[in-house]
C-alpha cells in the first residue's frame, strides 16, 4: 500500500514540474547558441599525396642478360661505389674483342695512308721505281746511239724518233711511280680514314662501358628501396633493376582538388602523416604550386611538391600519405561555429541573440576551418548567436526564445 502512495505521489511530482516549465517558457522556442569569442584560427585543407626521393637513381640493364648475382636487399643502405649485382657478361666482352679489332683495322689503314701504303705496296713502288730508272738510263743510252750513228748516215732518222719516244715514256712511267711513292692517297682518302678511327675509337668505348656496367655498383651512397630482379633471371635491355636514392632528401607530390588551388603559395606549412605510423607527424612546407589542372583518377587535381623538413628516413618512398597545409592562420581571431551562418541573394547573416528574441545580423567573414568562421565586422566579442532550434524549427526573425547550451 506504501508503494503505491510513494508512485503517485511520483507521477503528481513531474506533473507539477511539467507546468511550472511550461509556464516558464510560454510559447518560446529552445534554440541552441553559441557565444563569439575570440581564439586561435586556422585555415586548413587535406589532401592525399604520395612520397618520393628528392633524387631518385634508376639502374637499368645495359643489355639482354642473365642476372648471375644480387649482392643487396630491399633496405640496405650502402655506400657509393658498391657492388650491388653482376650480369652475364659474355656477349660484351664478345662485343669489346670485335670493337677491339676495329680499332686496329682503322688503325692499320689510316697508317698505310698516312705513309702512303702498307710496307708491301711501299716496297713494290720502290721496286717499281727502281726499274723505271733502268729503263729510262737504257733508253737514254739507246738514244745518244743511235744519235751518233745518224750522223754518220748509219742509222735513219725513225729509228732516232723511235729513241726519244721510248725514252720520254721511260722518264713519263719513272715520274708517275715517283709520285705515286710521294702521295698515293688524296686528303679526301686521308680524312676518311681518320674518320673511320674516330668511329671505331667510339664504338669500343661504348662497348668497355657496356661490360662495366654489367658489374652494377652504386653511383653514390643511398638506400635500396626497390629491387627488381632475382639472381639467374633474364633482364631484357632497359629492364629497370633497382632503385635507390639518400632518403634523408624525400618530398612528397601532394594532389590538390581544383577549387583548393588558389589558397596554395610556396612556403605554406604542412602536416604530414602515413597510416602505418599512426601518432607520428612530419613537417614541410609548399615548395612548388601548381602550373595546370591534371585528370587524376576522377579528380581534377594540381601537383604540389611538399619538402619534408623533418625528414628522417621513416617515410618510404611509393608509399600514401596524408597532407594537410594551413593557408592561413589568425592567433586572436573574433569566430563563431560555421553552423550559425545563414546566406541571403548572396550577403551572410547569423541570427543574433537580443534579450528573448532573434535578430537578423548580416556580417563579414574571414577565415574559416572545418568548424569556425572568422567575424571581420557585424558582431562583437560576447555576442550570442543560434545555430538551430531544438525542434527543428527553422530560426526566424524576432522569433521568441530560450537559449541552451
Amino acid at each position: 500500500m506504501d508503494r503505491k502512495w510513494l508512485w503517485f505521489g511520483a507521477v503528481i511530482v513531474l506533473i507539477i514540474v511539467y507546468f511550472v516549465a511550461r509556464s516558464l517558457t510560454g510559447d518560446r522556442v529552445l534554440v541552441r547558441a553559441a557565444q563569439v569569442s575570440r581564439e586561435p584560427l586556422s585555415t586548413t585543407a587535406s589532401t592525399n599525396g604520395r612520397v618520393e626521393p628528392v633524387q631518385p637513381i634508376e639502374i637499368h640493364a645495359p643489355i639482354p642478360a642473365i642476372v648471375k648475382a644480387v649482392y643487396v636487399q630491399t633496405g640496405d643502405t650502402v655506400p657509393a661505389g658498391k657492388l650491388l649485382m653482376r650480369l652475364d657478361d659474355v656477349d660484351a666482352r664478345a662485343k669489346l674483342a670485335s670493337a677491339d679489332s676495329a680499332v686496329k683495322s682503322a688503325q692499320a689503314s689510316l697508317e698505310a695512308v698516312m705513309q702512303n701504303g702498307t710496307l708491301e705496296q711501299r716496297q713494290s713502288v720502290s721496286a717499281e721505281i727502281a726499274r723505271d730508272k733502268l729503263d729510262r738510263d737504257q733508253a737514254q743510252r739507246d738514244l745518244d746511239a743511235l744519235v751518233k750513228l745518224s750522223s754518220t748516215g748509219a742509222a735513219a732518222p725513225s729509228e732516232v724518233a723511235g729513241a726519244r719516244q721510248r725514252l720520254a715514256t721511260a722518264e713519263a712511267n719513272l715520274h708517275a711511280a715517283e709520285q705515286s711513292a710521294q702521295s698515293r692517297y688524296s686528303p679526301a682518302e686521308v680524312a676518311r680514314a681518320q674518320s673511320a678511327l674516330q668511329d671505331a675509337v667510339a664504338n669500343r668505348q661504348v662497348a668497355q662501358q657496356v661490360l662495366a656496367q654489367t658489374s652494377v655498383h652504386a653511383p653514390s651512397a643511398g638506400t635500396i628501396y626497390s629491387l627488381n630482379v632475382n639472381a639467374t633471371e633474364f633482364a631484357e635491355q632497359g629492364k629497370l633493376l633497382l632503385q635507390m636514392a639518400d632518403l634523408r632528401h624525400e618530398r612528397v607530390r601532394a594532389y590538390f582538388d581544383e577549387p583548393e588551388i588558389g589558397m596554395l603559395a610556396v612556403g605554406q606549412p604542412i602536416l604530414i602523416k602515413w597510416d602505418a605510423k599512426p601518432g607520428v607527424v612530419w613537417h614541410g612546407h609548399i615548395e612548388r604550386i601548381p602550373i595546370t589542372v591534371i585528370t587524376y583518377g576522377t579528380r581534377n587535381v594540381g601537383e604540389v611538391l611538399i619538402h619534408i623538413d623533418d625528414s628522417d628516413s621513416q617515410l618510404l618512398p611509393d608509399t600514401n600519405v596524408t597532407v594537410t597545409v594551413t593557408t592561413s592562420s589568425e592567433s586572436n581571431a573574433l569566430s563563431i561555429p560555421r553552423e550559425a551562418l545563414r546566406s541571403e541573394n548572396g550577403k551572410t547573416y547569423v541570427f543574433r541573440i537580443d534579450g528573448d528574441e532573434l535578430k537578423k545580423t548580416f556580417v563579414v567573414t574571414g577565415a574559416l576551418n572545418l568548424t569556425q568562421v572568422a567575424i571581420l565586422s557585424g558582431l562583437k566579442d560576447g555576442d550570442w548567436v543560434a545555430t538551430g532550434t531544438m525542434t527543428g524549427v527553422p530560426l526566424q526573425e524576432d522569433m521568441p526564445i530560450k537559449r541552451v547550451r
